[in-house]
């Protein structure tokens, strides 16, 4: 259904800003007066990635008067494929600065206010209050979960979205308006339940699909357009090029939104473990007495079995996909998830088991897993990435 405008009207247009968007005052939905709730609205996008990107640059273009940007991370070239803010000459720069000269380069009278932060517990409530709404295109679960609490305490609009691979979602979760982030989902997976877009992979022309669609959102709650996805997730798979609109509903037992939910708990319930998830690699529970190789000394193991005066088995734990994009020669391939199924290392037999993943969560649990059914597995810290950037740097990083 129709809800008011989220935004009350700015300043009159002036003849400029009438011919700039001369294409929305056409717009009997939007007109004069949605375009100076655009011009008044304060958005804060969480995230200047693959979401976040065409969310802002639409954002721009429709003329929202203030745009907030919550990053703490910057520019690489893994990053270029989805996450169209960004340029090549813009490598190595801090997001929220490289987000911030492209939103200027289309509205120049866009304010932007840039948090190179990552959003915790104690940050969280003061940045998003000072916004209408929150554009939420976070890649790990902690901090979905982090501001979807946030907003839900808030009152605000949290309009989210997620990709992996060629599927998306989208929806608006509002506490006191329908079901909130937590309502829908209501416990955070662990950390190795479902693989990252660095693991998995994401194609990029699905992100600015969803992240379209998070901007259309917000435009219309800041104008109060047509009918807002609040109680609906919409899912697409872009393999067949569908869009379904699934049903949700608000959970009354919820633990953030619910009759009975606690105001005094902690803000960010479901935030253990942030640094694995962000990472989008697991990593392993610290276990004392896992044996380690470190990637120095693996390069010279990997000599003397050359030469002929080692022998061991160098196993990759990463996914198929991940291994068409850097190796370290000499190694096999068993995946995590296959060594979770009891699965055999390839020429194991008895011989010394070294493993590696990307950055050394999923090859520490591997070797424990190893280690607890006999076989004498050591861990590579620091995984493929470390191998790039301290023995060979010809191997691609990603």
């Amino acid at each position: 259904m129709a809800r008011p405008p989220l935004v009350p009207p700015g300043p009159e247009l002036t003849a400029a800003e009438r011919t700039r968007f001369a294409r929305h005052l056409l717009l009997p939905d939007l007109g004069l007066d949605g375009q100076r709730r655009l011009r008044a609205a304060r958005v804060l996008v969480v995230g200047a990635g693959g979401l976040g990107s065409p969310a802002l640059l639409y954002l721009a273009a429709a003329g929202v008067g203030t745009i907030g940007v919550v990053d703490d991370d910057v520019v690489e070239s893994t990053n270029l494929q989805r996450q169209v803010v960004h340029g090549v000459d813009d490598v190595g720069r801090a997001k929220v600065d490289s987000a911030a000269d492209a939103v200027a380069a289309i509205s120049p009278d866009t304010v932007v206010v840039r948090h190179r932060e990552r959003l915790d517990a104690v940050t969280a409530m003061e940045v998003l209050a000072d916004y209408d709404l929150v554009l939420d295109g976070a890649d790990n679960f902690p901090t979905r979960y982090l501001v979807g609490d946030a907003c839900a305490r808030l009152g605000i609009p949290h309009v989210w979205g997620s990709v992996y691979r060629f599927d998306g979602q989208v929806s608006v979760w509002w506490a006191g308006e329908g079901p909130c982030y937590a309502c829908v989902f209501p416990q955070q997976p662990p950390p190795d339940a479902v693989p990252s877009c660095a693991v998995g992979g994401v194609l990029g022309a699905v992100c600015a699909s969803v992240g379209s669609v998070m901007a259309t959102e917000a435009v219309k709650l800041v104008t109060g357009s047509g009918e807002v996805l609040v109680g609906r997730l919409l899912v697409h798979d872009a393999l067949r090029q569908t869009w379904d609109a699934v049903p949700v509903r608000r959970d009354p037992g919820c633990a953030v939104c619910g009759a009975a939910a606690d105001a005094t708990r902690p803000l960010g319930w479901a935030t253990e473990r942030e640094d694995a998830c962000a990472a989008g690699d697991p990593v392993g529970d610290g276990s004392v007495g896992r044996p380690e190789v470190g990637v120095e000394e693996l390069a010279r193991l990997l000599a003397e079995r050359d030469a002929g005066r080692a022998d061991f088995v160098l196993l990759d734990v990463r996914e198929p996909g991940e291994r068409d994009v850097a190796a370290i020669p000499g190694s096999v391939l068993l995946p995590v998830g296959e060594v979770r199924a009891g699965a055999s290392v390839p020429g194991g037999d008895g011989r010394r088991v070294v493993v590696h993943c990307k950055a050394g969560g999923r090859s520490a649990e591997a070797v424990d897993l190893l280690r607890a059914r006999g076989v004498d597995a050591w861990d590579v810290p620091g995984g493929i990435l470390a191998w790039s950037r301290d023995v060979d740097p010809s191997v691609p990083g990603y």
